[in-house]
C-alpha cells in the first residue's frame, strides 16, 4: 500500500475577503513530503443546514429559487446558515418555516458532508422532519424569493435523474434520508 499523505502544516494565513456570507483567505503552507511552501486559497464559511421536510400526505415541502451563482432558478429543499447560537436543528426548523411557511415538530439528524474539501471548512448538516403541516405564509427578507413546490416523495428519483433537481448538497441530503430511511448508522 502506498504512504498516505500528511496534513500540511500552516505557516501562515492572510484574509484575503470579507463576503457576507463568507470570508476568503490566503494560507502559505509547507508539503510535508519536499518541505516546500505553497499558497492555498480556502473559503471560510458558518456551518450551513438543510432539510427533507415531507408532510403527512407523502409530499416533500422543495423550495424554488433563483440562485445567482448557476444564474437560474432551481428545485431545492429549505436550508440556510446556522446562526451564532444556534444548533444545526434549531436552524433546520428556523429555514423550514422561514422560507416555506411550514413547522417541524421535530426534526432528525440524518448525516453531515463537507461542500467541498479542497475550498470549504464548513460542514452541510442534512436533516429530515416527518408531517410537517402548514402555518403561515412566507416571509421572504432581503434577497430571498422563494415558492413552495410539493413534489411526492416516491418522485424524487425521477426528479434528480431529470436533472430538475441540480443542487448537489440537495443530492446529498437525499441520499442521506434513504441511509437514514433504510436504518444504516
Amino acid at each position: 500500500m502506498a504512504d498516505l499523505p500528511d496534513v500540511w502544516p500552516e505557516i501562515a494565513r492572510e484574509p484575503l475577503a470579507d463576503c457576507r456570507v463568507f470570508s476568503v483567505s490566503r494560507s502559505l503552507a509547507r508539503s510535508p513530503r519536499t518541505g516546500g511552501e505553497h499558497a492555498f486559497f480556502r473559503i471560510d464559511a458558518d456551518d450551513w443546514v438543510n432539510l427533507v421536510p415531507v408532510t403527512p400526505e407523502g409530499q416533500v415541502v422543495m423550495v424554488r429559487q433563483y440562485r445567482h451563482g448557476s444564474r437560474d432558478v432551481t428545485l431545492e429543499i429549505p436550508g440556510g446558515i446556522v446562526d451564532p447560537g444556534e444548533s444545526p436543528a434549531e436552524a433546520a426548523a428556523r429555514e423550514l418555516l422561514e422560507e416555506t411557511g411550514y413547522r417541524a415538530e421535530r426534526v432528525v439528524r440524518t448525516g453531515s458532508v463537507n461542500p467541498n474539501p479542497a475550498l470549504f471548512g464548513n460542514r452541510v448538516h442534512s436533516f429530515a422532519a416527518f408531517d410537517v403541516r402548514w402555518e403561515r405564509e412566507i416571509r421572504n427578507e432581503s434577497t430571498e424569493h422563494t415558492a413552495v413546490e410539493l413534489l411526492p416523495l416516491s418522485d424524487v428519483d425521477e426528479a434528480l435523474r431529470a436533472g430538475r433537481i441540480s443542487s448537489a448538497l440537495v443530492v446529498a441530503a437525499f441520499h442521506w434520508l434513504r441511509l437514514h430511511r433504510e436504518g444504516a448508522p
